[in-house]
């Protein structure tokens, strides 16, 4: 086996080992806390991207007896590495969704929006007969 490939190897589990305590600590996190772990998250993840590709350049190199096993690694390491760019791209939605609910919050929108949804109940409360027959047009099209 090529000794640049071990090399690469080797940083690559140590940065992927710390990349997902990273993750795993970063759903407790949250405000700037949160923002900087992600940031760290993300520059991880080119640092691994930039491993692969080193060790896939390194593993071509060599002859087809141990390109095969090399290749093989590299795979597996692939897969590992899209289950963690996953799991970075779950932590920033939740970290973009809860920024939007706190932008609707503090713009009072979200206020209106649950008027409006009481409101429209109330209006098919008081107007049964309007809803019956609208259930009873689409049950008859069936």
């Amino acid at each position: 086996m090529s000794e640049v490939f071990e090399v690469y190897e080797h940083h690559y589990c140590e940065l992927s080992a710390n990349l997902s305590s990273y993750c795993t600590a970063a759903t407790v996190l949250d405000g700037e806390q949160k923002k900087q772990k992600i940031s760290e998250i993300k520059t991880g993840l080119d640092d691994a991207d930039g491993l692969l590709q080193k060790m896939d350049l390194e593993a071509r190199t060599l002859p087809p007896s141990a390109k095969a096993t090399l290749l093989a690694k590299l795979r597996e390491y692939k897969t590992d590495f899209n289950s963690l760019k996953i799991e970075s791209k779950r932590l920033t939605s939740a970290n973009a969704n809860l920024a939007a609910r706190d932008q609707l919050l503090e713009s009072g929108m979200a206020d209106a929006l649950l008027k409006n949804n009481a409101g429209n109940r109330r209006a098919r409360r008081l107007d049964p007969t309007k809803f019956a027959s609208t259930a009873t047009i689409s049950t008859t099209r069936q």
